[in-house]
């Protein structure tokens, strides 16, 4: 009972996320002018670790994140790893493809991909720094990329509290920390403390990243000429030639 309950409240606290992110994408009207490279490539590479788990028997010992073992790129590859059976993995593959794909119409390809592994790099240096020695804060067991999921989520939800036109809005982005650091406290999930880390950082990247996100159309449209279908209209006939 104590499992089917950490499932339910975790995969809850990434709905609200998801219907963060759906809000921001949906008011703004934000179109799909071309496939979310940034998205598709994080997702690809999720299950290229799938792929190589079951082709390689040896893969989680030598990828994962177990202290007890050495290697600097394991912080990394144990991001790709997956140790949560079929549904586990599915769960984790499928979320990361959605949310990934939201914030890459919200931020941008590049900045998604800077999020996306903060969240799988923060969690470590914020237990060092607290001096966390009992164990992780981090919600992977050793491999999984649902932390750093959780992590680009929440980002979402501190951009919609910043930018949120009304109450329920801002109510849906800081129910995300504030359901995350209950889960956090009830049940020890690391999934709710990332959240916490991600709305955070959300909100500390949407200044500066609102002044490079959005290229200049404006600029570009002054400087467009004339289009062909205008050639035949009484304004431009009027106009002298410059010989």
């Amino acid at each position: 009972m104590g499992a089917l309950l950490f499932n339910v409240t975790t995969a809850g606290l990434m709905v609200l996320m998801f219907k963060a992110g759906q809000v921001l994408v949906e008011r703004d009207a934000i179109g799909w002018r071309r496939l979310p490279w940034a998205a598709a490539g994080l997702t690809a590479v999720a299950l290229a670790g799938v792929v190589t788990q079951l082709c390689w028997h040896g893969a989680m010992a030598a990828l994962d994140a177990d202290p007890d073992k050495t290697g600097w790129w394991r912080v990394v590859t144990s991001v790709f790893m997956q140790n949560g059976g079929v549904a586990g993995a599915s769960w984790n593959i499928v979320t990361l493809a959605v949310i990934a794909a939201l914030a890459e119409r919200v931020w941008n390809g590049p900045l998604t991909v800077v999020l996306f592994a903060a969240g799988a790099l923060l969690p470590r240096y914020v237990d060092a720094l607290f001096g966390a020695t009992s164990g992780s804060t981090d919600p992977r067991d050793f491999a999984g990329s649902s932390g750093a999921t959780y992590f680009l989520g929440a980002t979402l939800a501190g951009v919609l509290l910043l930018r949120g036109h009304a109450v329920k809005e801002r109510l849906l982005a800081a129910g995300v920390p504030v359901f995350g650091l209950a889960l956090w406290f009830a049940q020890g999930n690391g999934h709710g403390l990332v959240a916490a880390y991600g709305f955070a950082l959300g909100l500390l990247v949407r200044g500066p990243a609102r002044l490079v996100a959005r290229p200049q159309h404006g600029r570009r449209r002054l400087r467009r000429g004339p289009r062909p279908e205008d050639a035949d209209s009484p304004h431009l006939r009027d106009q002298p030639q410059n010989s």
